[in-house]
């Protein structure tokens, strides 16, 4: 069965999730090294001519180095014109504040079989050290496990595995919906805006309008909700972001607008899988706050014919209506 840590499964209240999208995630080419191909036919030419090569080699490179005047020129061709450019050294201390960090992983078990990683996440990890790459996705695999049972251990798993590949979106990604289930909001937040920035797509944008909400914020949700193109996304992220909308709405007080919102995506009973199932039961949820409580429980059977798994609590939500 292959894990990919970027899905989840939410809660059956109206703070929406975000399927994962597949042109989040784009494969990228091995960052290895090329080999030299050049053999060492010449290593047997004596250490007199190897010196002698080594020091032509070096007064041709001071030659190109200056110009007719004998003024000394910066050798890198890309910074040649560049006058005081910027020095970027790392901070004092960087270098033990990361093994100081990695001594702090949370531990993995030894069984882990990261082929359980979706294979363009793993793809993606390629530009890692080999050793890193593999730490990184026992990690992921961690998160993805824990989400749901243990979100502040799934969390400090992807956190560890931002540690030691924060430039790859779907690692941000992932620490990211980790932190959105352990409802640190602000944080994962942060990390879809950088995952969506890595990855140059639209993001998991129903989870960061949900993150808007759970920060108090419900009209910057229903305003980033306004800026996608709804053309670009797939039907379970519209449904998502509808319920985030549907959610913003109500947190403002507006249940007939938050209906509208729901039903621009056409609540459909015979359609039977969670996101619909989804849909309906926040469409009754959103009846029964309009005091229209025999539509609510109209729509609360619709959920029990579609939610197969019973993932939703639709059951107990109709009997205590009836």
């Amino acid at each position: 069965m292959t894990t990919d840590p970027t899905s989840h499964t939410d809660h059956s209240n109206q703070r929406g999730g975000d399927s994962q999208s597949s042109d989040q995630r784009k494969t990228r080419n091995n960052g290895g090294r090329r080999e030299d191909s050049r053999g060492r036919k010449g290593a047997s030419r004596g250490r007199n001519k190897g010196r002698r090569f080594e020091k032509d080699s070096t007064e041709r490179s001071g030659q190109r180095r200056r110009g007719e005047s004998g003024e000394r020129r910066h050798a890198n061709r890309a910074g040649a014109k560049r006058k005081n450019a910027p020095v970027h050294a790392q901070r004092p201390g960087f270098r033990q504040e990361r093994i100081s960090k990695r001594a702090a992983d949370p531990d993995l078990p030894a069984d882990l079989d990261i082929s359980d990683l979706d294979p363009l996440v793993l793809q993606d990890l390629k530009v890692l050290s080999k050793d890193n790459a593999t730490a990184v996705a026992k990690h992921m695999l961690m998160a993805a496990l824990l989400m749901e049972d243990d979100p502040q251990l799934a969390l400090t798993h992807a956190r560890a595995a931002k540690d030691r590949a924060g430039r790859i979106s779907v690692v941000r990604e992932t620490c990211g919906i980790a932190a959105y289930h352990a409802q640190e909001w602000g944080e994962a937040l942060s990390e879809l805006r950088a995952a969506r920035r890595i990855s140059g797509g639209l993001g998991l944008v129903a989870v960061m309008a949900d993150c808007e909400r759970g920060l108090g914020r419900p009209e910057k949700a229903i305003e980033l909700a306004r800026e996608v193109d709804q053309n670009r996304l797939d039907i379970e992220t519209r449904i998502e972001l509808a319920i985030v909308v549907a959610g913003a709405r109500q947190d403002l007080g507006q249940t007939d607008s938050a209906l509208l919102a729901l039903e621009t995506m056409r609540p459909d009973p015979t359609k039977q899988n969670l996101s619909w199932a989804r849909l309906s039961y926040v469409y009754a949820d959103t009846l029964l706050s309009a005091g229209r409580i025999d539509d609510a429980k109209t729509w609360f059977r619709h959920v029990l014919a579609q939610d197969v798994d019973r993932i939703l609590d639709a059951q107990q939500r109709l009997e205590e209506l009836e």
